[in-house]
């Protein structure tokens, strides 16, 4: 009994760590030999990535507590190895990191 516990602990573990590790990709993209983070400004993503293939601008949203308007943008870059990355930026800062295979 002591060995199937110790292995369905150590499968837990293991299943624990791939979805801690998953995570961070998410917040991370690499440009050429630079990496660009959430949080992030617009200046330096550009710096580090170059002009986007595509820029959109999504609409506005309210900032914290409400009190501003921020512009709400996408820049599209790629594709690379037939993998776009659309990047989101809220008040000039990089919010989220995704990407979408090419067709």
């Amino acid at each position: 009994m002591k060995r199937t516990g110790t292995r369905h602990w150590k499968v837990g573990l293991s299943f624990a760590v791939g979805l801690m590790s998953s995570g961070v990709g998410a917040d991370t993209l690499r440009c050429g030999s630079s990496l660009i983070n959430t949080g992030d400004r617009a200046f330096e993503v550009e710096r580090k990535c170059g002009e986007p293939v595509q820029r959109d601008l999504v609409g506005y949203t309210l900032g914290a507590h409400q009190r501003r308007e921020m512009m709400r943008e996408e820049w599209v870059y790629g594709p690379d190895n037939g993998v776009f990355s659309i990047l989101t930026f809220e008040g000039n800062r990089l919010v989220r990191i995704e990407t979408s295979r090419a067709n």
